[in-house]
């Protein structure tokens, strides 16, 4: 029932941004789009449920472990990252995009089985376990489900406005989950949670499964082992400038966040003396930064594009890491916390924009999840740095670190992400003869003697030297990035 609210909530916000934003061509709503709809409708319900689990998760590790809950917790956070680090390359590489929609809804289902043990669990390894395979379909499921997401909005506008409604959700969810579980505990215990989020991505996988997915035409070439093919997504991530750069940025998100998430606890109890609810509203005023930010980004991206946008939200973590270090008012926490989630959502939101430019369609499973392999592990490095330097040196030090460290990480971005970064870039092919799988559609047009229709061939050919312009992706043609000409 919350996730339909949420959704007729977020859907009615949509509407009235993008009215109030002068559009009078008459565009229709993104969720006018049935696909978008029902997958959007999977991931915010499938994030309720979610929501719960977290809270509940730390009830259970208190429950069995009790003075070492923060330990355990802190263990399972360490197994969820190898988790998405490990996992969601091999699932990007290897999957075809014909067996998205089935893999979504198998990796939904498993994900149901696994909250519903959660209860059961008596020791720490269980939960452990558990914890893994839960996090492993997430990993899984998370970057192939973005990578639809690009494909059903052929218009750049409206797949920016997806992205912000996605962005919105997850704040909406940070926002809401902890007072609708604090309501819901007491009148049931912590386990009903478990058995929600199960009902919860059940019901995701029913409206993956009756969701029409986008046709995506299959080239990947059966040659490649799926070694090659796991690396694809990380060789077309190394290769291109942009997301290095973008790669930079995402380390000042990770300290941003991290120190926001492991410390703030200890900062409000501690160094202001606040109880729980002042913990809580300092958390929320950093989601409500990060929501404010997502519903901008549209309208930011279309005027300033998206490097200047990440760019100012990047600068703007940094400095806030600066100014944080002399907050010594719980008053002055709250501001500096709402400005870190409008910088944290300025990067993130338009990075599937970025994404979505550096690959060809059928790469995009496999850059989707290069990008969630990275990005977490810039958090894997952040999140126990974040807590060790605020106990050894102190809160401030620990900031200024950051600090210094993020400055230098957006100096790092600029020298890779130039400004001069067209989509179309002018190239040199060299004379080249090859033998690999070829399709002759609107991706890849040249004629072969012999050959007529739409079904992709294998045949050695010799491609002519040739200088041309057009989108420029790393792929079988593409296999560096070409060097700038004056």
């Amino acid at each position: 029932m919350r996730g339909r609210f949420s959704l007729r909530f977020i859907a009615r916000y949509a509407d009235i941004t993008e009215k109030s934003g002068g559009d009078m061509s008459g565009k229709r709503s993104i969720f006018q789009n049935v696909t978008f709809r029902k997958l959007f409708g999977a991931q915010l319900i499938a994030l309720a449920g979610t929501g719960l689990t977290t809270i509940a998760l730390a009830l259970l590790a208190y429950e069995i472990a009790g003075e070492r809950a923060g330990l355990v917790l802190g263990t399972a956070l360490a197994i969820k990252m190898i988790a998405f680090i490990f996992v969601a390359p091999i699932v990007g590489g290897l999957i075809r995009p014909q067996g998205r929609k089935t893999l979504l809804v198998a990796l939904d289902v498993a994900r149901a089985a696994c909250v519903l043990l959660l209860p059961f669990v008596t020791t720490d390894w269980q939960i452990y376990i558990l914890i893994f395979v839960l996090n492993a379909c997430s990993a899984g499921f998370t970057p192939t489900f973005q990578s639809i997401i690009p494909q059903i909005f052929e218009d750049e506008e409206d797949y920016t406005k997806a992205l912000s409604m996605a962005r919105l959700a997850y704040d909406l969810e940070n926002l809401l989950s902890p007072t609708i579980a604090a309501a819901l505990l007491l009148v049931v215990g912590f386990d009903v949670f478990f058995v929600a989020n199960a009902a919860a991505f059940v019901v995701s996988a029913g409206l993956v499964l009756s969701a029409t997915m986008p046709m995506v035409v299959d080239m990947q070439d059966k040659a490649m082992s799926a070694r090659e093919k796991i690396a694809q997504g990380f060789k077309i991530y190394r290769k291109t400038p942009r997301l290095m750069g973008m790669l930079a940025m995402f380390l000042v998100v990770a300290a941003a966040g991290a120190m926001v998430i492991v410390n703030t606890v200890v900062l409000v109890r501690v160094q202001f003396g606040g109880g729980e609810s002042e913990v809580a509203i300092a958390m929320s005023a950093f989601g409500l930064g990060s929501l404010i930010a997502a519903l901008m980004v549209p309208r930011l991206v279309n005027r300033l594009g998206d490097q200047a946008v990440m760019r100012r939200g990047g600068w703007l973590l940094a400095l806030m890491l600066v100014l944080a270090s002399y907050v010594s008012q719980f008053e002055l926490l709250l501001l500096a916390w709402f400005a870190l989630g409008i910088g944290y959502s300025l990067v993130q939101t338009p990075a599937g924009r970025v994404l979505r430019r550096s690959a060809n369609d059928e790469d995009l499973p496999k850059l989707f999840a290069a990008q969630f392999t990275l990005s977490h592990a810039c958090w894997l490095l952040a999140y126990p740095a974040a807590g060790w330097l605020a106990n050894v040196y102190g809160f401030n030090a620990a900031f200024i670190i950051f600090a210094i460290a993020s400055i230098l990480a957006m100096l790092l971005s600029q020298q890779l992400w130039q400004t001069d970064d067209p989509a179309e870039i002018e190239h040199q092919h060299d004379a080249l003869y090859h033998d690999h799988l070829h399709y002759h559609g609107p991706h890849h047009q040249h004629e072969h003697e012999g050959w007529e229709g739409p079904e992709p061939h294998r045949h050695p050919h010799k491609h002519e030297a040739v200088r041309h312009s057009h989108k420029y992706v790393i792929d079988g043609h593409h296999t560096e990035w070409p060097a700038k000409t004056n």
